[in-house]
């Protein structure tokens, strides 16, 4: 009964791990926003997707061994970080010289699927949340179940955390319509990815 009764609580711990740190600040999310603002929340439904799906699939390859060659590798790690940092600051200048929505088709494009998904690699906060995933809140008796399991579980609660955020940027279309207020939005954002991500 002890041990059902910790099991169950692990499981709430991790539960709100995964709400807590899907639905904060960071990278993703104030990407996702600024999106919803320049690109409206249907254009910008590859990018949500692929933040979702990219990072669900970056915590069960870590819990499968990923993990375990930065450990032998520690060198691949520091490599990473730095290309994460210099992508983020890459991506916040991007943010921060976009222009207003009615450049959105003119000036560029949202992010697709494909780059979505592939930015969770060189992303901080979502290394820093599958590796918590993994080694904190998946039990080591059955692992290969609990993985999934936990997989599962932050990929659903994920998905409807950082839907917030680019709805909260679609909302911002009705209130910014001044090209000048677009860009103190998106100068914002920038700063707020890069203090989140570096």
């Amino acid at each position: 009964l002890h041990k059902e009764y910790r099991r169950q609580r692990q499981m709430c711990i991790r539960d709100r791990f995964a709400l807590v740190s899907s639905i904060t600040p960071g990278p993703n999310n104030v990407m996702l926003a600024s999106s919803g603002l320049n690109f409206g929340f249907r254009r910008s439904l590859p990018h949500l997707l692929g933040v979702n799906l990219g990072f669900t699939l970056m915590i069960f390859l870590v819990g499968i061994g990923l993990g375990s060659v930065f450990q032998q590798v520690p060198e691949l790690y520091t490599v990473l970080k730095y290309a994460g940092a210099a992508y983020l600051l890459y991506l916040a200048w991007k943010i921060a010289n976009s222009g207003g929505m009615e450049d959105g088709d003119a000036r560029g494009k949202p992010f697709t699927f494909l780059q979505a998904a592939a930015f969770q690699w060189v992303n901080p906060k979502a290394w820093v949340m599958a590796v918590g995933v993994v080694a904190t809140y998946t039990p080591q008796n059955g692992f290969f179940a609990n993985l999934v399991i936990a997989t599962l579980v932050c990929g659903i609660v994920n998905l409807p955390s950082i839907g917030v955020w680019v709805t909260f940027g679609t909302a911002l279309r009705r209130v910014l319509h001044k090209p000048w207020a677009v860009r103190a939005f998106n100068v914002a954002a920038c700063a707020c990815q890069t203090v989140s991500g570096t």
